[in-house]
């Protein structure tokens, strides 16, 4: 059982893709479809089960998401916020350009009309029957408790709620409730997606339709990897710029975190690696320690371009051409969003994302198996563009606090010399004052911060720990890690 847990969700995927595929082309060339019922029975129970599953994912992840950037309060988390935000979104745009520009060429009669109605040539599950208008009756349906658009506005109100709030009562529920979440997905949907994507393509493949998705899939596959590289390029010669650095050093300096990630298809379980290479690239400590543990949680840059060029390929495949530019913004902004409560574990920025394809482009369950499918056959690339990239949002985020560090540093030397002042000379008791009381916002404004970082790191190691993942130490500093009940009680003594 250990060795089966060892071994990564990329290769089941695959696993189950070329599984799906035999058992597809048996059956054609057997002329009985009975074991892709079956398999296609249990994708219609797996599809009602994560219908429900997506307001949970949605409420769970975002409200106590919002709810943690408003709390640790400090001008850098401002910044950090706005910058990973841009960051997320800007990269979006540019897949979402990429594929407005290159599907029309690339994907040129490589559709797939006909999965867009499965009844129309997938084989259906045991138990559905058809009406005369060709309205599909499943045997078996679990309705979610609310919409998904119900979902996203009671996570946004529960969430900026939490944040205005004295209490940590409710922000406490709240992260219990997405510890509940985060093991659902670990122990129940993600060990069943390679089934479910089994299912998918056994059904495909005995419809005739596998062989447009697997040229799709290649072709969108070596778009991505080159958008991320790119995408690495532009951020990091920003940073070079901001440094007044060669931004190939730089970038090869966080080279160690882009291959642990390929590994760990996590960017909580790399947040030590990357910690120490931002630090080895010349990031300043402070600027490191807040910036790497919170981008880590909230910036998947790598993983937008991945959704949004695998959406725009699945409907491409689908509908026949790609989809409108006035389309797919919405959902990148939308997205952008989302992505920052995204939990830090393999295929957790899908997951979450699916309830907005849902709702904003229409994707069938059909269409989400396709997406989930190709997205987890190149996570791990996206996660490695996301702790890369953290890399370059610290070096940007120092440049831009420079005045800051420079003050809560002068602040802190004002603060010792007024206290030996104030015990040498009673009588300068008047300016040791003032500069006691200057140093105290800064000081104080030091240690919101602080408190943020190690809110953001508490947060990644929740997902660790959710997931059953390890981090990978390499020699990084260890974070205590405090009760989060008795953490909130520190900071408003505090």
């Amino acid at each position: 059982m250990r060795l089966i847990r060892k071994i990564p969700l990329l290769a089941w995927i695959i696993i189950a893709i070329l599984l799906g595929i035999l058992v597809g082309w048996a059956s054609r060339q057997g002329g009985t479809d009975v074991p892709v019922r079956v398999f296609a029975t249990f994708g219609m129970v797996f599809s009602e089960l994560l219908g429900f599953a997506i307001p949970l994912i949605i409420l769970g992840f975002i409200a106590p998401g919002i709810g943690s950037i408003g709390r640790g309060a400090g001008k850098l988390l401002g910044k950090a916020v706005a910058i990973a935000y841009t960051s997320t979104v800007l990269a979006g745009i540019m897949a979402l350009l990429s594929a407005l520009a290159l599907y029309p060429h690339i994907l040129k009669g490589a559709t797939a009309t006909a999965i867009s109605d499965p009844s129309a040539s997938l084989v259906k599950p045991y138990g559905v029957t058809v009406d005369a208008n060709g309205v599909e009756t499943l045997p078996f349906t679990l309705p979610p408790m609310m919409s998904v658009t119900t979902a996203l506005i009671f996570a946004f109100l529960l969430g900026l709620g939490m944040a205005g709030l004295s209490s940590t009562r409710m922000y406490d529920l709240a992260e219990d409730f997405r510890s509940i979440i985060e093991k659902f997905l670990s122990y129940v949907i993600i060990p069943l997606l390679p089934i479910y994507i089994l299912s998918v393509f056994a059904n495909m493949t005995y419809a005739g339709q596998v062989q447009h998705i697997l040229r799709v899939f290649g072709k969108v596959f070596v778009m991505v990897l080159i958008l991320h590289w790119v995408f690495l390029l532009i951020v990091y010669a920003i940073a070079g710029l901001v440094r007044k650095e060669n931004p190939f050093t730089l970038l090869g300096r966080l080279m160690p975190a882009y291959v642990t990630a390929l590994g760990t298809q996590s960017s909580a379980a790399t947040i030590p690696v990357t910690l120490r290479s931002a630090k080895e690239a010349g990031v300043h400590p402070r600027i490191a320690d807040f910036a790497i543990p919170l981008n880590a949680n909230i910036h998947l840059a790598g993983s937008m371009i991945t959704i949004t060029s695998c959406s725009a390929a699945v409907s491409t495949m689908v509908q026949g051409h790609v989809p409108r530019f006035s389309s797919m913004i919405p959902l990148i902004l939308v997205l952008g969003v989302m992505m920052v409560a995204a939990p830090g574990v393999p295929g957790g920025a899908v997951m979450t994302a699916v309830g907005a394809l849902q709702s904003m482009l229409g994707f069938n369950p059909t269409m989400i198996a396709l997406m989930i499918a190709l997205y987890l056959a190149q996570d791990s690339f996206g996660t490695a563009t996301n702790v890369t990239g953290d890399g370059a949002l610290a070096t940007i985020l120092e440049g831009m606090s420079r005045k800051q560090l420079a003050t809560t540093a002068t602040a802190s030397t004002n603060s010792v010399n007024s206290a030996d002042g104030a015990n040498s000379a009673t009588g300068a008791d008047g300016a040791a004052g003032t500069d006691s009381g200057n140093s105290a916002g800064s000081l104080a404004e030091s240690m919101a911060d602080t408190q943020a970082a190690a809110d953001a790191t508490a947060l990644a190691h929740s997902d660790i720990d959710a997931a059953g993942l390890e981090s990978v130490s390499d020699d990084a500093p260890h974070v205590k890690k405090t009760p989060r009940s008795r953490r909130r009680q520190q900071t408003h003594k505090r």
